[in-house]
Order: C-alpha cells, then structure tokens, then sequence
C-alpha cells in the first residue's frame, strides 16, 4: 500500500494552521505588552496630594500653599516681573543623606503642558541645598500661560539631575480653583525652621 496517495485526516491538516494562527497571536501579544524603551528607564512617581508630606529618596516635600498672581517682586535684587504667575509655597527637607539633596527639576504639568519652574527670581528653591531633620520654606514661581487660571495640575519635584532615570520623583496633585490670587507677590528667600 501506497502512502503517497492517502489522505491525511482533516485535524492532521488543519493543526499546523491553527498552531501558526495561535504563535501569530501569541506575537502580536507579547508586542502589545513589551514597554517602549523610555519606558524602561522612566523615573518612580510617589503621588501624593497639596498639604499632605511626600518622600522620596533625595527629597521630603510638602505644599503648603498656591497664589496665582499679575505681578512677582524680590525686593533685595530689585527684580520684578508681570505675567500670570502661580507661586507655589513648600516645605522640603532631605530624608537621609544631604548628598544629592535638592529640588534640581521642578515641573508643572496643566492639560497635558508642562512648564518648569521659572530660574528669573532669585529667590527659587531650585538648586537649594537641603538638610536631614529640617525643613527649608521657600517658594517655586511658575509664569504661565494667561488662559490658566483654573483646574488640576501635577507638580514634579526631582534630585539635581535633570533626567532622572530610574529614580522616584515626588507629584503632587495640585486644585488650581483652591489657589489665591493676589495682585503682586513678594518671593522672599528660603530660610531654615518652619513656615
């Protein structure tokens, strides 16, 4: 007997397609699971919300208040500046160890914008060396756009990097409506103890 002309039985055919189908699903699967590759090195966020202390690694941070206002001042370098400013008020300390211990990126993110704190006043808390056991007060000022003047935002405070891969970084949940606005704002410097 010839087995050249026997027919195979139909599950005999029909399994190497169904095994292909399913290795093609399995594929396409695995793709749509495998992270992008920024993904892979993208920074921890600790969430938390405004008045209630986040840490992290090089930071403790906590909002302790938000002002929207037409105009910011530092009155010892005779610097002023107009716009739509939002200054955001913070205590932050270091949790462990003073080395690395500063806000080096501070970043607003509103619809999906992102804004970084402004480096004009002298006065930032950006780059300020901080201490383990006590709180620096200080200030953060924003110039946004002038339409913004309501709704949700994250604030992002990072260590001195600027890109800071596969590190945690502190985000605030921030109510832009609960915000007070003045019409000018002094930015005093930070200084050491409590608010």
């Amino acid at each position: 007997m010839s087995v050249r002309g026997a027919k195979l039985p139909a599950a005999a055919r029909v399994a190497p397609w169904l095994v292909g189908a399913a290795l093609v699903v399995a594929a396409g699967a695995v793709t749509a699971m495998t992270p992008l590759a920024a993904a892979l090195l993208d920074p921890f966020a600790v969430r938390g919300a405004a008045g209630d202390p986040i840490q992290s690694r090089t930071l403790v941070a906590d909002v302790r208040d938000l002002s929207f206002a037409d105009q910011v001042t530092v009155s010892d370098a005779d610097w002023t500046a107009d716009g739509n400013w939002l200054v955001v008020g913070l205590t932050v300390s270091a949790p462990t160890t003073e080395v690395d211990a500063a806000i080096g990126v501070a970043s607003l993110e509103i619809d999906g914008r992102v804004y970084q704190a402004s480096e004009r006043p002298s006065t930032s808390l950006v780059d300020v060396d901080l201490r383990v056991g006590t709180e620096t007060v200080g200030v953060l000022a924003f110039e946004l756009p002038d339409d913004i003047e309501s709704g949700t935002a994250e604030l992002k405070l990072s260590g001195r990097y600027p890109t800071p891969e596969l590190d945690d970084v502190v985000a605030f949940s921030v109510d832009l409506d609960a915000a007070s606005t003045r019409p000018s704002i002094e930015l005093e410097p930070p200084h050491l103890g409590s608010p």
